[in-house]
């Protein structure tokens, strides 16, 4: 299993996977085509059926079009084996001869792949890639999985998520400063600044889940507006994680150190998930998306609360446990609707989650990795209509106005 540094990727928004991977894909061609005179990039599948609203052909134009003169061709019907999120990129020169061509894919989390290479398959530096085995670990030595992530992934792990920490952090400040429309043509006003001021007239429950409301909304808007955020493990869930820590640290003081401790055993989680099954929304659904987010931020929150290994193993399984099936509709193909709002549930559910555990000795019968492979198994059986191609669920009911 590779670094968590693939789970928590910094870049803008509004989608790792349309957005990031993508633009990325295209600074990759450009490196190896600076003396190209044209380009023509092909997307295919997912990719081609949301781009727009996602912001991929943006994202493309942004690189090569100041090099060179770029078509960008959408193929939405037609979905190339090795995953949905297919680009062709091709390169001209001036006399229209053909450079190279370019079959790459997307599949999650800013990461790339194709039949030649596998960023997901990158130099392994974790020996365990199930929370069984890791959990067992923790019991038989008396360390925490955050312990085992340092033993890793070396000391220099705590400098990269203390940057983490920060951007995500300044992801809600400055989501809570903003106020407008949401670009994209839905007129979706943000929300953050509004409801974390309504949070501070109640009491201290509500007010308590309103604040968490209104930061990860806040990160949630930041991105859906092509701002910086961390993925978490994905831009469209980029606002569970975030919110939950940045709730956690304003409530109970927490301080920075034992925040990236967190941060270190959420990665740990989303990693398993991410080697072991999928956190692409056009390959398992939004399940793959929020559902794994949330179970990244309900383990961070039981660790933060000083839950046991199996505390934190069953929090975690139960955030994921209650998102199977979820699927990925984005209306319009914009991340706004319904992904904003799931960002700000799954960060409450999260704290449940965290405070069930707690309440138990952490004994189940369903396992975290169990619920994994099922996620994974449920996402295969999912039609494409309800997998990032906005052509089923609320996506194909709800419209512009």
């Amino acid at each position: 299993m590779e670094s968590i540094r693939q789970i928590y990727r910094i870049g803008h928004g509004p989608s790792s996977s349309h957005t990031m991977g993508p633009m990325r894909a295209a600074n990759m061609f450009l490196e190896r085509n600076r003396r190209a005179t044209r380009f023509q990039v092909t997307l295919y599948g997912s990719l081609a059926a949301t781009g727009k609203g996602h912001m991929t052909d943006a994202a493309i134009l942004e690189v090569l079009q100041p090099v060179a003169p770029t078509e960008i061709i959408w193929e939405p019907k037609v979905v190339l084996p090795f995953h949905p999120n297919g680009m062709l990129f091709e390169s001209f020169d001036a006399d229209d001869t053909l450079l190279e061509t370019w079959t790459v894919y997307s599949i999650g989390g800013g990461t790339l792949a194709n039949e030649d290479f596998n960023e997901l398959k990158t130099k392994d530096i974790y020996e365990m890639c199930t929370i069984r085995d890791i959990q067992n670990w923790c019991e038989q030595t008396g360390y925490s999985y955050w312990e085992y992530v340092e033993q890793c992934e070396g000391p220099d792990i705590w400098e990269y998520l203390a940057e983490v920490w920060e951007i995500m952090q300044q992801a809600i400040r400055n989501g809570l400063e903003a106020e407008g429309i949401i670009p994209g043509g839905l007129g979706l006003r943000r929300k953050a600044s509004d409801y974390l001021i309504r949070a501070k007239g109640y009491g201290s429950n509500i007010r308590s889940r309103g604040m968490v409301y209104a930061f990860a909304l806040a990160v949630s808007e930041e991105n859906a507006c092509g701002g910086q955020i961390v993925t978490a493990p994905t831009c469209g869930s980029c606002g569970v994680l975030p919110a939950v820590l940045y709730h956690l640290k304003d409530s109970r003081e927490f301080p920075d150190s034992r925040i990236l401790r967190a941060l270190a055993t959420a990665g740990l989680f989303g990693n398993v998930v991410r080697t072991n099954a999928s956190v692409s929304g056009a390959e398992v659904g939004c399940q793959g998306e929020v559902g794994v987010a949330c179970a990244m931020a309900a383990a961070a929150a039981s660790q933060l609360f000083g839950g046991t290994a199996a505390q934190i193993e069953y929090a975690a399984e139960m955030g994921l446990e209650h998102h199977l099936g979820l699927t990925c509709d984005p209306v319009c193909g914009l991340v706004q609707i319904p992904c904003i709002e799931r960002n700000a549930f799954a960060a409450a559910r999260a704290l449940d989650a965290n405070t069930f555990s707690n309440f138990s000795d952490g004994k189940h019968r369903v396992s975290f990795d169990q619920v994994v492979e099922v996620m994974r198994q449920t996402g295969n059986d999912l039609p494409s209509l309800y997998k990032e191609t906005s052509e089923g669920g609320l996506a194909k009911n709800i419209r512009r106005k």
